[in-house]
Protein backbone atom coordinates (compact mmCIF):
# COMPACT_ATOMS: atom_id res chain seq x y z
CA UNK A 1 0.00 0.00 0.00
CA UNK A 2 2.88 2.70 0.71
CA UNK A 3 4.47 1.57 -2.66
CA UNK A 4 0.99 2.60 -3.89
CA UNK A 5 0.66 5.81 -2.58
CA UNK A 6 4.62 6.62 -3.18
CA UNK A 7 3.70 6.03 -7.14
CA UNK A 8 0.76 8.71 -6.96
CA UNK A 9 3.32 11.05 -5.92
CA UNK A 10 4.17 10.83 -9.97
CA UNK A 11 1.22 13.20 -10.65
CA UNK A 12 3.56 15.75 -9.16
CA UNK A 13 5.24 16.09 -12.18
CA UNK A 14 2.08 18.23 -13.44
CA UNK A 15 3.87 21.19 -11.80
CA UNK A 16 6.17 21.20 -14.87
CA UNK A 17 3.21 22.09 -16.89
CA UNK A 18 2.52 24.99 -14.81
CA UNK A 19 5.76 26.01 -14.93
CA UNK A 20 6.02 26.15 -18.93
CA UNK A 21 2.87 28.53 -18.51
CA UNK A 22 4.47 30.52 -15.69
CA UNK A 23 5.23 33.32 -18.58
CA UNK A 24 2.08 33.56 -19.40
CA UNK A 25 0.77 34.97 -16.12
CA UNK A 26 3.47 37.02 -15.45
CA UNK A 27 2.17 40.45 -15.42
CA UNK A 28 0.17 39.23 -12.51
CA UNK A 29 2.95 39.73 -9.69
CA UNK A 30 1.57 38.59 -6.81
CA UNK A 31 0.27 35.29 -8.12
CA UNK A 32 3.56 34.64 -9.46
CA UNK A 33 5.59 35.45 -5.89
CA UNK A 34 3.01 33.33 -4.40
CA UNK A 35 3.43 30.39 -6.98
CA UNK A 36 7.11 30.58 -6.48
CA UNK A 37 7.53 30.68 -3.09
CA UNK A 38 4.89 28.21 -2.83
CA UNK A 39 7.06 25.93 -5.34
CA UNK A 40 9.86 26.25 -3.13
CA UNK A 41 8.44 25.45 0.53
CA UNK A 42 6.96 22.26 -1.26
CA UNK A 43 10.65 21.30 -2.34
CA UNK A 44 11.80 22.21 1.03
CA UNK A 45 9.50 20.01 2.38
CA UNK A 46 10.08 16.89 0.65
CA UNK A 47 14.07 17.43 1.28
CA UNK A 48 13.29 17.59 4.98
CA UNK A 49 11.28 14.45 4.57
CA UNK A 50 14.03 12.54 2.62
CA UNK A 51 16.74 14.18 5.71
CA UNK A 52 14.25 12.37 8.65
CA UNK A 53 14.46 8.82 6.72
CA UNK A 54 18.14 9.35 6.50
CA UNK A 55 18.79 10.07 10.04
CA UNK A 56 16.24 6.95 11.12
CA UNK A 57 18.13 4.77 8.85
CA UNK A 58 21.59 6.01 10.15
CA UNK A 59 20.11 5.29 14.26
CA UNK A 60 19.35 2.16 12.93
CA UNK A 61 22.04 0.39 11.10
CA UNK A 62 24.81 -1.63 13.29
CA UNK A 63 28.13 0.05 11.13
CA UNK A 64 30.19 1.10 13.64
CA UNK A 65 31.71 3.83 11.29
CA UNK A 66 28.45 5.75 11.90
CA UNK A 67 29.58 6.43 15.62
CA UNK A 68 29.81 9.84 16.87
CA UNK A 69 33.68 10.70 16.83
CA UNK A 70 33.18 13.39 19.17
CA UNK A 71 31.96 11.54 22.00
CA UNK A 72 34.52 9.13 21.44
CA UNK A 73 37.60 11.67 21.67
CA UNK A 74 35.89 12.73 24.89
CA UNK A 75 35.78 9.51 26.17
CA UNK A 76 39.51 8.86 25.60
CA UNK A 77 40.12 12.55 27.48
CA UNK A 78 38.22 10.94 30.33
CA UNK A 79 39.53 8.01 30.39
CA UNK A 80 43.61 9.03 30.40
CA UNK A 81 45.14 7.21 33.56
CA UNK A 82 43.46 4.13 32.21
CA UNK A 83 44.93 1.09 30.93
CA UNK A 84 44.58 1.07 27.38
CA UNK A 85 42.59 -1.90 27.09
CA UNK A 86 39.59 0.21 28.94
CA UNK A 87 40.15 3.49 26.91
CA UNK A 88 39.10 1.02 23.63
CA UNK A 89 36.16 -0.26 25.92
CA UNK A 90 34.77 3.04 25.96
CA UNK A 91 31.13 3.41 24.73
CA UNK A 92 30.25 4.45 21.69
CA UNK A 93 26.83 6.22 20.30
CA UNK A 94 25.34 7.00 17.31
CA UNK A 95 26.56 9.87 15.42
CA UNK A 96 23.58 10.54 13.15
CA UNK A 97 21.53 14.25 13.31
CA UNK A 98 18.89 12.93 14.97
CA UNK A 99 20.87 11.15 17.90
CA UNK A 100 22.43 14.94 18.38
CA UNK A 101 18.99 16.62 18.41
CA UNK A 102 17.69 13.89 20.99
CA UNK A 103 20.70 15.11 23.08
CA UNK A 104 20.13 18.81 22.89
CA UNK A 105 16.16 18.50 23.66
CA UNK A 106 17.16 15.34 27.01
CA UNK A 107 15.17 13.22 24.73
CA UNK A 108 18.51 10.38 24.43
CA UNK A 109 17.54 7.27 22.22
CA UNK A 110 17.73 4.12 23.74
CA UNK A 111 19.20 1.08 22.14
CA UNK A 112 18.60 2.97 18.78
CA UNK A 113 14.85 2.82 18.15
CA UNK A 114 13.39 3.78 21.77
CA UNK A 115 12.90 7.55 22.81
CA UNK A 116 14.24 10.16 20.79
CA UNK A 117 12.77 13.92 20.18
CA UNK A 118 9.08 13.92 19.12
CA UNK A 119 7.97 13.78 15.45
CA UNK A 120 7.11 16.92 15.19
CA UNK A 121 10.50 18.39 16.81
CA UNK A 122 11.95 16.30 13.92
CA UNK A 123 10.41 17.29 11.05
CA UNK A 124 10.64 21.19 12.32
CA UNK A 125 14.39 20.29 12.73
CA UNK A 126 14.80 18.72 9.44
CA UNK A 127 12.81 21.38 7.72
CA UNK A 128 14.89 23.81 9.60
CA UNK A 129 18.60 22.02 8.21
CA UNK A 130 16.77 21.70 4.52
CA UNK A 131 15.61 25.63 4.19
CA UNK A 132 18.92 26.94 5.79
CA UNK A 133 21.04 24.51 3.13
CA UNK A 134 18.70 25.82 0.17
CA UNK A 135 19.06 29.41 1.08
CA UNK A 136 22.81 28.73 1.46
CA UNK A 137 22.56 30.07 5.02
CA UNK A 138 23.72 27.27 6.89
CA UNK A 139 23.69 28.42 10.64
CA UNK A 140 25.10 24.80 11.69
CA UNK A 141 23.36 23.66 14.69
CA UNK A 142 22.16 21.15 12.95
CA UNK A 143 24.40 19.49 10.59
CA UNK A 144 25.48 16.34 8.74
CA UNK A 145 27.95 14.10 10.37
CA UNK A 146 27.81 10.18 8.80
CA UNK A 147 28.44 10.06 4.88
CA UNK A 148 25.11 9.69 3.98
CA UNK A 149 24.27 12.93 5.61
CA UNK A 150 27.16 14.84 3.86
CA UNK A 151 26.21 13.46 0.59
CA UNK A 152 22.58 14.45 1.06
CA UNK A 153 23.92 17.48 1.80
CA UNK A 154 26.17 18.22 -1.33
CA UNK A 155 22.46 17.89 -2.86
CA UNK A 156 20.64 19.85 -1.20
CA UNK A 157 23.50 22.77 -1.80
CA UNK A 158 23.39 21.85 -5.67
CA UNK A 159 19.88 22.23 -5.31
CA UNK A 160 19.52 25.18 -3.82
CA UNK A 161 21.62 26.66 -5.93
CA UNK A 162 19.61 25.83 -8.59
CA UNK A 163 16.51 26.98 -6.94
CA UNK A 164 18.09 30.32 -6.54
CA UNK A 165 18.98 30.84 -10.52
CA UNK A 166 15.10 30.03 -10.97
CA UNK A 167 13.13 31.36 -7.63
CA UNK A 168 14.90 33.97 -7.34
CA UNK A 169 15.82 34.89 -10.55
CA UNK A 170 12.15 34.98 -11.57
CA UNK A 171 11.66 37.50 -8.30
CA UNK A 172 14.04 39.79 -9.14
CA UNK A 173 12.74 39.96 -12.81
CA UNK A 174 9.10 40.23 -11.46
CA UNK A 175 10.17 43.50 -9.75
CA UNK A 176 12.31 44.83 -11.98
CA UNK A 177 8.67 44.38 -14.36
CA UNK A 178 7.01 46.19 -11.54
CA UNK A 179 9.13 49.40 -11.94
CA UNK A 180 9.80 49.11 -15.37
CA UNK A 181 7.23 52.21 -16.11
CA UNK A 182 8.91 54.50 -13.00
CA UNK A 183 12.09 53.64 -14.56
CA UNK A 184 11.14 54.50 -18.09
CA UNK A 185 9.51 57.60 -17.32
CA UNK A 186 12.71 58.82 -15.04
CA UNK A 187 15.05 57.76 -18.32
CA UNK A 188 12.84 60.19 -20.58
CA UNK A 189 12.34 62.81 -18.14
CA UNK A 190 15.91 63.21 -18.14
CA UNK A 191 16.69 62.93 -22.17
CA UNK A 192 14.26 65.94 -22.51
CA UNK A 193 16.10 68.02 -19.48
CA UNK A 194 19.43 67.12 -21.01
CA UNK A 195 17.84 68.59 -24.27
CA UNK A 196 16.59 71.63 -22.68
CA UNK A 197 20.16 72.30 -20.98
CA UNK A 198 21.89 71.55 -24.54
CA UNK A 199 19.98 73.65 -26.31
CA UNK A 200 19.70 76.44 -23.74
CA UNK A 201 15.57 76.70 -24.35
CA UNK A 202 13.73 79.83 -22.29
CA UNK A 203 12.44 79.07 -19.03
CA UNK A 204 8.80 79.82 -20.23
CA UNK A 205 9.34 77.08 -22.74
CA UNK A 206 11.23 74.63 -20.27
CA UNK A 207 8.30 74.78 -18.17
CA UNK A 208 5.70 74.34 -20.61
CA UNK A 209 7.68 71.15 -22.34
CA UNK A 210 7.89 69.94 -18.57
CA UNK A 211 4.12 70.25 -17.62
CA UNK A 212 2.97 69.19 -20.91
CA UNK A 213 5.56 65.47 -20.70
CA UNK A 214 4.25 65.37 -17.17
CA UNK A 215 0.65 65.52 -18.27
CA UNK A 216 0.05 63.40 -20.93
CA UNK A 217 2.27 60.54 -19.34
CA UNK A 218 -0.53 60.77 -16.61
CA UNK A 219 -2.41 60.21 -19.50
CA UNK A 220 -1.67 57.73 -21.17
CA UNK A 221 1.75 55.69 -18.69
CA UNK A 222 3.52 56.52 -21.36
CA UNK A 223 1.66 53.80 -23.94
CA UNK A 224 1.47 55.40 -27.65
CA UNK A 225 -1.24 52.89 -29.14
CA UNK A 226 -0.30 54.11 -32.41
CA UNK A 227 3.38 52.39 -32.43
CA UNK A 228 1.64 49.53 -30.11
CA UNK A 229 -1.01 48.36 -32.76
CA UNK A 230 1.94 48.65 -35.62
CA UNK A 231 2.13 45.45 -36.10
CA UNK A 232 -0.99 43.86 -35.65
CA UNK A 233 -2.92 42.98 -38.52
CA UNK A 234 -5.25 45.49 -40.17
CA UNK A 235 -8.48 43.57 -39.22
CA UNK A 236 -7.32 43.28 -35.67
CA UNK A 237 -6.40 47.13 -35.73
CA UNK A 238 -10.02 48.48 -37.39
CA UNK A 239 -11.75 46.68 -34.77
CA UNK A 240 -9.67 48.19 -31.89
CA UNK A 241 -9.82 51.41 -33.17
CA UNK A 242 -13.03 51.43 -33.74
CA UNK A 243 -13.71 50.59 -29.96
CA UNK A 244 -10.87 53.02 -28.76
CA UNK A 245 -12.56 55.68 -31.31
CA UNK A 246 -16.17 55.00 -30.79
CA UNK A 247 -17.09 58.46 -29.62
CA UNK A 248 -16.58 59.96 -33.04
CA UNK A 249 -17.93 57.46 -34.93
CA UNK A 250 -21.23 57.85 -32.76
CA UNK A 251 -21.30 61.59 -34.24
CA UNK A 252 -24.65 62.13 -36.66
CA UNK A 253 -22.31 62.61 -39.86
CA UNK A 254 -21.62 59.33 -39.73
CA UNK A 255 -24.89 57.42 -38.93
CA UNK A 256 -25.00 56.83 -42.63
CA UNK A 257 -21.38 55.27 -43.07
CA UNK A 258 -21.01 51.41 -44.05
CA UNK A 259 -18.74 49.57 -41.45
CA UNK A 260 -16.24 48.85 -44.15
CA UNK A 261 -16.46 52.68 -44.24
CA UNK A 262 -16.24 53.36 -40.64
CA UNK A 263 -13.75 50.77 -40.40
CA UNK A 264 -11.47 52.49 -42.86
CA UNK A 265 -11.77 55.60 -40.71
CA UNK A 266 -11.20 54.17 -37.14
CA UNK A 267 -7.45 53.18 -38.45
CA UNK A 268 -7.02 57.40 -39.47
CA UNK A 269 -8.51 58.58 -36.29
CA UNK A 270 -5.56 59.84 -34.27
CA UNK A 271 -5.19 61.26 -30.07
CA UNK A 272 -3.73 64.35 -29.47
CA UNK A 273 -3.59 66.40 -26.07
CA UNK A 274 -3.40 69.70 -25.11
CA UNK A 275 -2.56 71.98 -22.19
CA UNK A 276 -3.87 75.09 -20.50
CA UNK A 277 -2.88 77.83 -23.01
CA UNK A 278 -1.33 76.30 -25.41
CA UNK A 279 -2.83 76.84 -29.24
CA UNK A 280 -4.08 74.18 -30.54
CA UNK A 281 -4.34 76.08 -33.66
CA UNK A 282 -4.01 79.53 -34.76
CA UNK A 283 -5.01 81.58 -37.77
CA UNK A 284 -3.62 81.10 -40.56
CA UNK A 285 -2.30 77.89 -40.35
CA UNK A 286 -3.02 75.14 -42.73
CA UNK A 287 -5.69 73.19 -41.67
CA UNK A 288 -4.79 69.30 -41.56
CA UNK A 289 -7.63 67.28 -39.65
CA UNK A 290 -11.14 67.83 -38.01
CA UNK A 291 -10.90 68.04 -34.45
CA UNK A 292 -12.87 66.32 -31.98
CA UNK A 293 -13.53 67.05 -28.45
CA UNK A 294 -13.37 64.52 -25.90
CA UNK A 295 -12.50 65.92 -22.59
CA UNK A 296 -11.78 69.66 -21.66
CA UNK A 297 -12.26 73.02 -22.85
CA UNK A 298 -10.95 75.08 -26.02
CA UNK A 299 -12.38 78.31 -27.18
CA UNK A 300 -12.08 79.96 -30.46
CA UNK A 301 -10.40 83.19 -30.85
CA UNK A 302 -9.88 85.68 -33.47
CA UNK A 303 -8.43 89.61 -32.83
CA UNK A 304 -8.59 88.45 -28.94
CA UNK A 305 -12.33 87.85 -29.16
CA UNK A 306 -13.95 85.14 -28.04
CA UNK A 307 -16.10 83.49 -31.06
CA UNK A 308 -17.01 80.12 -29.13
CA UNK A 309 -16.27 77.99 -25.97
CA UNK A 310 -15.92 74.08 -27.02
CA UNK A 311 -15.89 70.94 -24.75
CA UNK A 312 -16.73 71.01 -21.49
CA UNK A 313 -18.25 74.17 -19.48
CA UNK A 314 -15.71 74.85 -16.75
CA UNK A 315 -15.06 78.14 -14.43
CA UNK A 316 -12.20 79.25 -16.87
CA UNK A 317 -14.85 78.97 -19.94
CA UNK A 318 -17.36 81.23 -17.99
CA UNK A 319 -14.80 83.69 -17.82
CA UNK A 320 -14.15 83.54 -21.49
CA UNK A 321 -18.02 83.60 -22.28
CA UNK A 322 -17.76 87.19 -20.27
CA UNK A 323 -14.96 88.38 -22.06
CA UNK A 324 -16.38 87.88 -24.88
CA UNK A 325 -19.67 89.61 -23.75
CA UNK A 326 -17.65 92.63 -23.10
CA UNK A 327 -15.90 92.69 -26.29
CA UNK A 328 -17.05 94.40 -29.37
CA UNK A 329 -20.56 91.97 -30.43
CA UNK A 330 -19.77 88.60 -31.71
CA UNK A 331 -21.55 85.53 -31.37
CA UNK A 332 -20.64 83.43 -29.15
CA UNK A 333 -21.60 79.82 -29.53
CA UNK A 334 -22.82 77.69 -27.17
CA UNK A 335 -20.86 74.04 -27.19
CA UNK A 336 -20.89 71.04 -24.47
CA UNK A 337 -18.48 67.72 -24.74
CA UNK A 338 -18.47 66.10 -28.02
CA UNK A 339 -17.71 69.10 -30.33
CA UNK A 340 -16.23 68.84 -34.03
CA UNK A 341 -14.19 71.95 -35.45
CA UNK A 342 -12.54 71.91 -38.62
CA UNK A 343 -13.54 72.45 -41.84
CA UNK A 344 -16.29 71.14 -44.30
CA UNK A 345 -15.04 69.14 -47.71
CA UNK A 346 -17.42 71.79 -49.88
CA UNK A 347 -15.07 72.56 -52.14
CA UNK A 348 -11.58 71.45 -53.74
CA UNK A 349 -9.30 73.81 -52.47
CA UNK A 350 -5.68 72.33 -51.93
CA UNK A 351 -4.94 74.40 -48.82
CA UNK A 352 -7.24 75.08 -46.36
CA UNK A 353 -6.34 78.15 -43.94
CA UNK A 354 -7.98 78.83 -40.53
CA UNK A 355 -9.94 81.73 -39.75
CA UNK A 356 -9.18 81.49 -35.92
CA UNK A 357 -7.09 80.73 -33.34
CA UNK A 358 -7.88 77.59 -30.99
CA UNK A 359 -6.61 77.78 -27.86
CA UNK A 360 -6.80 75.24 -24.97
CA UNK A 361 -8.79 76.97 -21.31
CA UNK A 362 -8.21 73.42 -19.60
CA UNK A 363 -6.20 70.21 -19.85
CA UNK A 364 -7.74 68.83 -23.34
CA UNK A 365 -8.21 64.99 -24.72
CA UNK A 366 -8.75 65.39 -28.64
CA UNK A 367 -9.31 63.62 -31.39
CA UNK A 368 -8.54 64.19 -34.79
CA UNK A 369 -8.98 62.58 -38.42
CA UNK A 370 -6.82 64.09 -41.19
CA UNK A 371 -8.45 65.71 -44.13
CA UNK A 372 -5.55 63.66 -46.37
CA UNK A 373 -6.95 60.24 -44.83
CA UNK A 374 -10.75 61.66 -44.89
CA UNK A 375 -10.29 62.28 -48.65
CA UNK A 376 -8.69 58.73 -49.30
CA UNK A 377 -12.05 57.26 -47.16
CA UNK A 378 -14.72 58.90 -49.32
CA UNK A 379 -12.57 58.26 -52.56
CA UNK A 380 -12.94 54.38 -51.65
CA UNK A 381 -16.79 54.73 -50.66
CA UNK A 382 -18.15 57.26 -53.09
CA UNK A 383 -22.11 56.34 -51.94
CA UNK A 384 -20.96 57.66 -48.79
CA UNK A 385 -19.09 60.95 -50.02
CA UNK A 386 -21.38 62.95 -51.02
CA UNK A 387 -24.43 62.37 -47.87
CA UNK A 388 -21.03 63.47 -45.70
CA UNK A 389 -20.15 65.94 -48.13
CA UNK A 390 -23.39 67.78 -47.47
CA UNK A 391 -23.92 66.75 -43.80
CA UNK A 392 -20.69 67.68 -42.63
CA UNK A 393 -21.46 71.10 -43.18
CA UNK A 394 -23.97 71.10 -40.37
CA UNK A 395 -22.15 68.95 -38.23
CA UNK A 396 -19.47 71.28 -37.65
CA UNK A 397 -19.80 73.03 -34.00
CA UNK A 398 -17.26 75.51 -35.72
CA UNK A 399 -15.80 75.85 -39.27
CA UNK A 400 -12.85 76.96 -39.27
CA UNK A 401 -12.45 77.53 -43.00
CA UNK A 402 -12.01 80.93 -43.68
CA UNK A 403 -14.90 83.11 -45.37
CA UNK A 404 -17.08 80.51 -43.82
CA UNK A 405 -20.80 81.27 -43.09
CA UNK A 406 -20.03 79.86 -39.41
CA UNK A 407 -17.61 82.30 -38.54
Amino acid sequence: TSLVHLLKTVRLLRLLRLLQKLDRYSQYSAMVLTLLMSVFALLAHWMACAWYVIGRAEMQSGDRRTWEIGERRAGMRGARGRPRDARRSAPLCLAGWLHELGKRLEAPYVNSSVGGPSIRSAYIASLYFTLSSLTSVGFGNVCANTDAEKIFSICTMLIGALMHAVVFGNVTAIIQRMYSRRSLYHTRMKDLKDFIRVHRLPQQLKQRMLEYFQTTWSVNNGIDANELLHDFPDELRADVAMHLNKDILQLPVFETASRGCLRSLSLHIKTSFCAPGEYLLRQGDALQADYFVCSGSLEVLRDNVVLAILGERRPGAHGAVLAAIRSPPRAVLPAGKGDLIGADLASQEPVIKTSADVKALTYCDLQYIGLRGLCEVLQLYPEYASKFTADIHQDLTFNLREGSDME
